[in-house]
């Protein structure tokens, strides 16, 4: 079988950021599906599951109350990695277009104190598997990146020839 796109990224040379992983069309639409990557592939531990669960919660929480983007958002959830997630969203985005989105999502999680939104055995199917502190220590770091983002870690490493 042909090997998938998200397999051919180099990851010893992908750092934390923010990347358009691909486009599909959808329709008449396009989705974009967006890499969120918060630690650096085999070089950085990976995130625990707890913390994982935690941010997708609060982040999926985030984005589909997000008045502006909240009708685009398809899909948040963990890269099987740990090392990130994936956003998709309805349209043809840019990382950089997306940026402002992203902070803001990963700046509630950081700042986020309190019961994490369907945290309860009646609204999920691992509710004891979370981990706020955690959550709020990945996304802070995650939110220095976005701030100070470079072209690099915007777009994927091209392939060495």
């Amino acid at each position: 079988m042909k090997k998938i796109t998200s397999f051919t990224i180099d990851h010893l040379r992908l750092l934390p950021g923010l990347y358009v992983s691909r486009k599909d069309p959808a329709g008449e639409a396009t989705v974009t599906t967006l890499d969120l990557r918060l630690t650096r592939p085999n070089f950085e531990p990976v995130m625990n599951t707890a913390e994982v669960h935690t941010i997708e919660h609060l982040a999926a929480t985030y984005l589909r109350n997000e008045p502006e983007w909240k009708n685009r958002v398809l899909y948040f959830g963990p890269m099987g990695c740990r090392t990130g997630f994936y956003l998709l969203l309805v349209g043809d985005f840019t990382s950089r277009q997306v940026l402002p989105l992203v902070t803001e999502c990963f700046r509630f999680i950081r700042d986020y104190r309190g019961e994490v939104p369907g945290a309860a055995a009646k609204d999920c199917g691992n509710f004891l598997d979370m981990n706020l502190n955690m959550a709020n220590y990945w996304a802070a770091k995650y939110v220095d990146v976005l701030e100070n983002i470079t072209p690099e870690r915007l777009n994927y490493p091209e392939e060495e020839q």
